[in-house]
């Protein structure tokens, strides 16, 4: 999967939908297809595994970066009254 490629987020957001309809009606569970669960699963695996790359790529993006020095002196300053 490049990452270029949108991600498909569609089963997370159907999951979402379904758990706050259950919730506004007072429903004890939720049920779903193993189509459904299996749509959820690799949504979530691709969405976690794209997650992580990014993380990956920023603190390694992060670390190569120079670091800047700033100097600080304290002179006393100056009166000015």
């Amino acid at each position: 999967m490049s990452k270029s490629e949108p991600l498909n987020t569609i089963p997370i957001q159907q999951f979402i939908q379904q758990v706050k309809t259950a919730d506004a009606s007072k429903q004890k569970e939720i049920r779903m297809t193993i189509e459904q669960a299996k749509s959820l699963a690799f949504a979530l695996g691709i969405t976690m595994s794209r997650l992580e790359g990014d993380l990956e790529e920023l603190l390694a993006s992060s670390s190569n970066a120079s670091e800047e020095m700033i100097e600080v002196k304290l002179d006393g300053g100056t009166n000015w009254g």
